[in-house]
Order: C-alpha cells, then structure tokens, then sequence
C-alpha cells in the first residue's frame, strides 16, 4: 500500500488555503486592534479568542453535519466550497472597515508615514498636546513639545512612550466615532463564522481519501502545504512592508485583497482536481485489503476502552497546553517584535516556517524509529527550549539568534504537529473521522480562547517581556501530560525509499 502523493497533494489545496487565511490574520489583526483602533493588549486578546470560542462550538457541529452529508460533490467539499468563498469576501471588506478607522486618526498618521518632515513634527505636536491632556506622561518624560520633537526624530528614539501616546490618540477616536470598531467586529465575526463552516470537513478530508496505515504520511504532506501557504503570506508581507515600524498605520486594502485572491485560487485548483467521492471509496476499498495497522482495535469497536480514553484525554490535555503557549507567540508576535525587539515579524516567521518545511522528512525518518509519542515528546522540549531562550532577546540583540531560535520552534512544532493528529483520528470509525477531528479542534480551540485573553493580561499588567516566559510554561505542562499518553503508539513498519520515511505508521 503506497500513498499517492499527487492526490494527497492536490487535496492539500484545502489545508493551503486555510493556512493562508491564519497567518494574515494572526499577523495583522492584532496589530490594526492595538495600532489603529487603540485596544489594550487585554482587550484585544478577548477579540482575538473570538474564533476560538466559536471554534468550540460550530467545528465538531461542522464536522459531524459533513460525516452525515452525502452529495455529487462528496461529504467534505461542498462546505470547503461555501466557507471559502465567504472567508475571503468578508476579509477584503475588513480592510474597508480599518480604512474607515484610519480616516478617523490621519491626524497622527503622519508620524509613521510623513510625506515631510514638517508634517511628522505637526503629528508629534497633536500627540504631545493630546497626551498632556490626558495621561501627562510625555511631558513628565520630555519637558517640553520641542524637546519630545528632537527626542523623535534622533536616530534611535526610544518609542516606548510614543507608542503608548499613539495608542491613546486612537483609542480616543474610537470611543468618540465607534462605528468602524464596530463594523470591524461584525465582519470579523462573519469571517471566522466562515472559516468555521468548512475546517473540520477541510481537515477531515485527508483521512477520507487515505487509507489509515499512510494518514501520518498523508498529514506530513498537508502540512507541508499548509506551511507552503503561510510562509508565501509572509513573503507577501515583506513585499507589502507590513512588519516595517514606518507602516504600523497603514493601509491594508491590497494585502488583504492579495491574499482573498489567493485563497480563491486555491479554492479553484481544488474544485477542479479533487474528486472526493472516487477517491473516498478507493481508499476505503485499500483499507479492507490491507489490515497492516498495528492497532487494529481501533477501528473495529464502537467504543474506547477506558485505557485507550484516558489516553485519548491526556493527548487533547497535551493539544490544548501546547496550544496555550503556541498560540501566544503566534498571536502577539507581530506586536512584540516592533515593540520589544525593533524587528520586521516577517522575515523571522519566514525562519521558522523555512525550518518547518525542511524538517518534516528527518521528523518522519526518527518518528520510523523510534515512534509518534517519543517524537512528540522530543518536538515539546525542543520548542519549550527555543521559548524560554528567546526570552532574554531584547531590542539590539543579534537577530541571528532570534532566527535560529525561532528556526528550532520551527522544528519543534512540526514534530509535534505531524504527529498529533493522525493520533487522535486513529480512534476513529472509518464513518467518523469529522467527529474526532472535531475533538482535536476543540482541544486546540478551546486553549487558543484562554491564552489570547490571558497572555494579553500579562502583557498589558506585568509587561510586553512576559511573553514568551509565558509560552514556555505551558509547553513544559503539555510535556507532562503527554508522558501519560499510553495508546495509539506502536512500532513503525520498514520503510523502503527517503519519501517513506514521511510516513510515520501507529
């Protein structure tokens, strides 16, 4: 029984463009949040558990109804063609909405886009003006307009304060005119509601079409694709300079519309490719030729034993604590590297989805040897390492060691990634897959709706610098809970070639 790559390839289209969407997102809605409308890193961390907590709620619901849905199409694609479409629609119309936000606060645009230098020094000037007002924390530091003028315009001008100033400015705009927060909100609510329609079904699909002995091998391609889609989104951030500090109010129309463009694309190469029923009964047709897994037991009762669901909650404990610090750095980044480090969040990100790509081969040749629980153990420190060292990274460190550091989270996450979820759909019926899928989706969720809301408050109440302490604490809990995890492992069948050393067989 051998994988086709080519299919499983083409059904990655799927996973590529889901991925496409969340990196932009969690790139660049936290930063319209805290830059142009003035949320504390609180506040937006509750916005941004929003796809979260409908996560929990509308993934196993979107999971199931595709389990049950039989149409020309398949279970899985009509939903992947609907949600997509929607997605990326709603996403170009919220550029409109943070375009309407930015027409509120031209009035300090200026500082991070001066078309003169005159028109810069006009923006400190309102800031200064408006921060003695009402936080009087420039003067207490400056003395005196002229003084915090000269002090911005030196070469390396400490933008702690300016940055606290510019947020308050826009924060104020907000409360005054709230009606683009509030359009903001409404079709980042409609968006996620999309994106939740089809990424159960998207996901479940890979297993659909793949016999269960080569899903690890299926995953790692996805994967593979997924991390394709969001290191081009990165690369489309460099090219836009949506992680330059002079472009931390800028207009976000055509970057948002470049990447609906190219979720779009995905979704057509998809539905011209994809044949999902053919492809659904082949496989299953493989599967009851070939009884080659190893923990047959799986797929012939209906219910767990208790062993084997006291495994199945420690893995989802260990998905979601993982998650909890994951989510943190992916989510707060893009803010922390501008703040805290003066980098471009970009290039960094490309580093660990580089580091990402490249490693899901070696992953596979040590998952062959030595099994997915192991793998997954080693993937845990090894991220829980790189967070805690970058840690001490501050602002004029060797950016090099920031990229190395991130390049092994890049490494980490894709050993635990790889092998994670075949885990959790190896419990399931050949009829249900969209459930569990569903399951390891509300573990992951349901982390991802804590730690926005509770990293920001650190963030906010303790210091931007908590951050990845934060993250590394609980990738250390998820390493405890994983060493619990007693099913679902067993020893691997001999691989005959490089590219089957992907596959990492339970």
């Amino acid at each position: 029984m051998k994988l086709n790559y080519k299919r499983t390839l083409l059904v990655g289209f799927a996973f590529f463009l889901i991925q496409v969407f969340w990196q932009a997102y969690d790139n660049i809605i936290p930063k319209i949040l805290t830059d142009k409308f003035g949320l504390s890193q609180f506040l937006s961390g509750i916005i941004m558990a929003f796809d979260n907590i409908l996560a929990v709620f509308m993934l196993p619901i979107f999971g199931a109804l595709s389990d049950r849905h039989m149409g020309k199409r398949g279970r899985r694609t009509p939903f992947i063609l609907i949600g997509t479409i929607a997605a990326a629609v709603l996403f170009v119309g919220m550029s409109a909405a943070d375009e309407m936000q930015r027409s509120d606060i031209t009035d300090i645009v200026s500082v991070t886009e001066p078309q003169s230098s005159a028109e810069r020094d006009t923006a400190l000037r309102t800031l200064y003006r408006f921060d003695g007002e009402n936080n009087g924390d420039l003067s207490a530091v400056y003395g005196s307009e002229e003084m915090f003028i000269e002090s911005m315009n030196e070469e390396n001008p400490e933008l702690s304060h300016l940055t606290k100033a510019r947020q308050s400015y826009a924060w104020a705009k907000t409360l005054e005119t709230p009606i683009p927060l509030v359009v903001f909100i409404a079709l980042l609510l409609g968006v996620l509601i999309a994106m939740s329609i089809f990424r159960s079904p998207a996901v479940a699909l890979m297993p659909d079409v793949t016999p269960k002995p080569l899903r690890s091998k299926g995953n790692a391609i996805i994967n593979l694709m997924g991390t394709a889609g969001g290191v081009l989104v990165l690369i489309l951030g460099i090219l836009f300079g949506t992680g330059k500090p002079e472009n931390i109010l800028m207009n976000y129309t055509s970057f948002f519309g470049t990447v609906a463009f190219i979720m779009l694309a995905a979704l057509l190469v998809f539905m011209l490719s994809v044949k999902e029923p053919q492809w659904a009964a082949e496989a299953q047709e493989a599967e009851s030729r070939n009884t080659i897994s190893a923990d047959t037991s799986f797929a012939s009762t209906e219910k767990l034993t208790k062993g084997e669901f006291r495994s199945l909650c420690f893995l989802l404990a260990s998905v979601a604590l993982w998650y909890m610090g994951y989510n943190a750095v992916t989510s707060k980044y893009s803010v922390y590297a501008g703040e805290v480090l003066g980098l471009d969040f970009n290039f960094t990100l490309i580093i660990a989805q580089a580091a990402a790509i490249v490693s899901y081969i070696p992953v596979g040749i040590v998952s062959s040897k030595i099994g997915r629980k192991k793998t997954i153990l080693a993937g845990v420190i090894l991220l829980g390492l790189s967070f805690g060292a970058a840690a001490f990274m501050k602002a004029g460190s060797n950016i090099w060691v920031m990229n190395t550091l991130f390049a092994l989270a890049g490494i980490g996450w894709a050993t635990i990634n790889v092998n994670s979820y075949p885990m959790v759909v190896e419990l399931a019926k050949a009829g249900n897959v969209g459930k569990f899928t569903g399951y390891y989706y509300t573990a992951s969720m349901s982390a991802q709706i804590i730690t926005p809301v509770l990293s920001g408050a650190c963030l906010t109440w303790v210091g931007m610098r908590t951050l990845f302490p934060y993250a590394a604490g609980f990738v250390a809990l998820a390493f405890a809970t994983m060493l619990f995890v007693r099913h679902g492992d067993a020893l691997p069948m001999k691989k005959k070639d490089l590219l089957e050393n992907l596959d990492v067989d339970d």
